[in-house]
Formats: structure tokens, C-alpha cells, sequence
């Protein structure tokens, strides 16, 4: 399955995202025969259980133009990359601690000429400047998570949803989301795409200001 998937969810993409979505059925298989970035049993699934995946921020969050977004351990770039393809006036800032993972991250954005993604080889405590948002892909536990992140997200919000946290998880999340209660929402992702890798698939938000 390829990019066909992607334009069943989103209506009126462009010629150029369409082409780029494309780019990354061919870019990440390529690398992946290099190192290992996507489990190699799964590298066959990358539209449903990566790519849509990661888009799954853009069904929960409408992110205006002129934001700024955070992607923490984001390995080869995701969920940045499908995500900087889909908001191309928003920037997309990717950091990771393994560098030949955000050598790939880099390698893809510029292939596909993506002009709204920096990278950085590093830990969350050395990221400078502040964004709008903060998206991972279950990188850690949510309280470790919110504590990694609190520091970079800004106190001037520009967006209807308020600035903070957004991550992908699975399964059941009620212990982890407790504490947060009055400040996150948990969103089904079976109610957004119909595989069934979604069935237990969620968008976890935290607001942190």
C-alpha cells in the first residue's frame, strides 16, 4: 500500500505533497537496507503503521502557519517528516540522540526538498528556542515525557488548540493520563483511519501552559 492511503484521509493535497509522500516509499526502504530505522519485518507496513501513524497529529491538530513544532526522538524522522509534507508553513524542528538516525532524517527532508525542517543530534535538555508544540511517538512514559518537554513549550499561543504536548501511544492509558487529567484529551485513532492497526492506536495531548 502506498501513498494512495494517504490521499483516501486527506483530501486536496498538493502535486508537491503528493510527490513527496511518494519519495518516502522509496527513501525509507532505501536507508532501511543501510540501518536498521523501521523494524525491518515492518519496513512492508510503512504507509499504515508509520506514515498515517504520524499523520494522525494533523486529524487531532489543525497547526497554523508560522508555528513552530518539536519533534522529540524523532529516530529517521518521524513523525516530522510526514508531518512537515502535510503543514508545509509550520517548522518542524526533529531531535534525536542517535546520529545516524537524524542523518536519515536529514537525508529524506532534503531529498525531498522540504524547506521547513532543521535537525539536531542531541538530548531534549540542549534544544534551544521555544515551540508551539511538542509531538513524539511514544518515546517514554507520559510523565516523563511532560517533564522532558515543559521547558520548550512557549507561552504565547497562536493556535485554538492551547500549547503543549502531542504524542502517539497504544493501548490502555487511563493510569498514565490520570495525573493529567484537567489538562489532556485522549483521541481514538480507529475514529480517524479504518485499518485495523488503529484499533488501539491514540493521540495523547497534554496542554503545558
Amino acid at each position: 500500500m502506498g501513498a494512495e492511503i494517504i490521499k483516501k484521509y486527506f483530501r486536496g493535497l498538493s502535486e508537491t505533497q503528493i510527490t513527496q509522500f511518494e519519495q518516502l516509499g522509496l527513501l525509507y526502504p532505501e536507508w532501511n537496507e543501510k540501518i536498521n530505522v523501521i523494524s525491518r519485518k515492518d519496513i512492508d507496513n510503512l504507509y499504515v503503521n508509520h506514515i498515517l501513524h504520524s499523520l494522525g497529529i494533523a486529524k487531532f491538530a489543525d497547526i497554523k502557519p508560522g508555528s513552530k513544532v518539536l519533534d522529540m526522538g524523532t529516530g529517521g524522522g518521524l513523525p516530522g517528516i510526514p508531518l512537515a509534507i502535510m503543514f508545509p508553513d509550520v517548522h518542524f524542528h526533529l531531535v534525536d540522540r542517535i546520529g545516524k538516525k537524524i542523518k536519515v532524517a536529514q537525508d529524506i527532508a532534503d531529498r525531498i526538498g522540504l524547506k521547513n525542517v532543521t535537525v539536531q543530534h542531541g538530548d531534549i535538555k540542549e534544544v534551544k528556542g521555544s515551540f508551539d508544540y511538542v509531538v513524539s511517538r511514544a518515546v517514554m512514559g507520559l510523565d516523563e515525557l511532560v517533564e522532558a518537554v515543559r521547558k520548550c513549550v512557549s507561552k504565547t499561543c497562536i493556535n485554538a488548540l492551547p500549547n503543549g504536548l502531542i504524542c502517539l501511544k497504544g493501548g490502555d492509558l487511563q493510569s498514565e493520563v490520570k495525573k493529567y487529567k484537567k489538562t489532556a484529551m485522549i483521541a481514538d485513532m480507529k475514529d480517524y483511519f479504518s485499518e485495523p492497526f488503529f484499533e488501539t492506536k491514540k493521540v495523547v495531548y497534554v496542554q503545558l501552559i
